[in-house]
């Protein structure tokens, strides 16, 4: 395996997963803040490595594979602990959808490989903004610091929610033609 500044930061990424959910747990008043700070550590590593591979040409099969495992199993964590903490129908509900698409959509992705198309299920911009919108209102309701936080925290899930949707039924309606022909 070559190892690189990118590949570093992934696993930089990789090896925060567990301090993260260990932060959310500590019993000190400090401790959300702590939590949502590791993870916007990680969400600035993720872009940052992601930049740095395609400027400085370091790309490798390694890379590309962890990056995106990296990604999703700290979102996924992100929202069960959001989901824990508020332990409310309309905070799980976006989270539960939020994890069922990338699950749905990862599949997707690695199906459409399988038959040499897995450029038509690209990321889009829509998942872009779906990212961003999803990793602010993260940061929101793992930090917590007053209402009007939690309140835009919410806003941007939803917010989230709803691109979710949008980008799922765009990269199966990319999909539709190959997932249904015979």
């Amino acid at each position: 395996m070559q190892y690189n500044i990118p590949t570093c930061l992934t696993l930089f990424r990789v090896f925060l997963i567990p301090f993260f959910v260990l932060a959310f747990y500590l019993p000190f008043n400090w401790a959300p803040f702590a939590t949502a700070l590791i993870f916007v550590i990680a969400a600035v590593t993720d872009w940052f490595d992601g930049f740095l591979a395609r400027r400085w040409k370091q790309t490798t099969r390694f890379g590309a594979f962890l990056d995106p495992v990296a990604d999703k199993v700290m979102v996924a964590m992100a929202l069960v602990l959001v989901a824990e903490y508020f332990h409310a129908w309309w905070i799980t509900l976006p989270a539960a959808t939020m994890i069922a698409r990338e699950i749905i959509i990862s599949a997707l992705r690695e199906w459409m490989a399988e038959i040499g198309k897995r450029s038509s299920v690209a990321v889009s911009w829509i998942g872009k903004v779906k990212t961003t919108a999803q990793m602010l209102s993260l940061v929101a309701l793992l930090w917590r610091p007053d209402a009007t936080i939690v309140g835009a925290g919410v806003v941007a899930l939803y917010i989230a929610t709803v691109l979710t949707f949008w980008s799922m039924f765009q990269y199966l309606s990319a999909a539709r033609r190959d997932l249904f022909d015979s």
